[in-house]
């Protein structure tokens, strides 16, 4: 879509990877890094329209970068979807306690429906 930015911040390289083809060849922008720390850089640099957003990362992890977007006045308003292979409620619920938009569990299908 034109206009249309996306993040996608995860730490494993073949998710990284998949979902920003799935975003490209879908018309989105789609930039990705593997860490949390230098996911806010580009995060400022670049607003993206939307956050995809790994809970487990080095450095820094998914629920601290969605706490510090969804605090900025800046970048508040970026949708922030969480991935994560921790399925339990407790961590949904931290997740949106953080500012998060959704809640992803992996593993997950690209397939189209």
């Amino acid at each position: 879509m034109l206009g249309q930015n996306i993040l996608v911040v995860d730490d494993e390289s073949n998710i990284v990877q998949s979902l920003a083809f799935v975003f490209n060849r879908e018309g989105f922008d789609a930039a990705k890094t593997g860490e949390g720390v230098q996911s806010m850089s580009m995060i400022r640099g670049s607003k993206p329209n939307l956050l995809s957003l790994d809970i487990m990362m080095p450095n820094k992890n998914g629920y601290e970068v969605c706490q510090e977007i969804k605090s900025d006045p800046e970048l508040q308003d970026i949708q922030a979807v969480m991935l994560s292979s921790i399925s339990n409620e407790e961590s949904r619920r931290h997740a949106m306690s953080q500012g998060a938009d959704d809640y992803i569990n992996k593993p997950f299908s690209l397939m189209r429906v």
